[in-house]
Parts: structure tokens; sequence; C-alpha cells
């Protein structure tokens, strides 16, 4: 039997963190995040839309955080999202926030 992957039943990291990147990733400087979904903060900065919000929740959030969830954009996500790591600290606070409990002991994404 496979399991699902926990991520697809959370989506807390993308309703709790704000995500900035390079001008360099947008799909107008030739990089693959597309443009309708973020925002210039400086001339070399862009954030998700979204995630600046007191209630933070990424444009490209698709489903409903702690039942299922998914990147609308995953192939084209931007490096914060790539780097994020599946039971990182960062991970835990994000969870906890949104009171889901942590992933499984052991668990390695």
């Amino acid at each position: 039997m496979t399991t699902a992957h926990p991520c697809l039943s959370c989506g807390a990291c993308c309703a709790s963190f704000r995500v900035d990147f390079s001008i360099e990733e947008t799909q107008a400087h030739g990089g693959s995040v597309p443009d309708g979904l973020v925002v210039s903060v400086t001339e070399f900065t862009s954030r998700m839309r979204g995630t600046d919000h007191a209630s933070p929740r990424c444009a490209a959030l698709t489903g409903t955080v702690g039942e299922k969830a998914a990147c609308g954009i995953y192939e084209w996500r931007p490096s914060p999202c790539r780097e994020f790591e599946a039971g990182s600290d960062a991970c835990i606070r994000a969870r906890t926030r949104r009171h889901l409990p942590p992933l499984p002991e052991g668990f390695v994404a």
C-alpha cells in the first residue's frame, strides 16, 4: 500500500510564510514563475502574491490547508518553495500554526 505524500494533505507552508525571491525567477526576466502570481518588492526582488497578507495564503495554493492541498505552479515554483523541506523546523512551525501535528517521526522527504 502506497501512502500519499503528507504535503498533499497539508499546504501549511503555503499559508504561513512570505515568499520572496529574485526577479530573475519571474517569466518577465526569463524565469518560470508566472508573472500574474508575483508582486514587485524592489527592483531586484519579487514576492508570491498573497504571502504578505496578515493571514498569508499563496495565490498558487489550491485546495484546503490540512485536508487536500497542492501547488498550482509546482513545476514553476520559486526557489524558496523548492528549498523548503518537509519535516524541517519551518515545516513544524507552519503545521503548528494551522493546528496540524508534526509529520510522523522518521519522515524523510
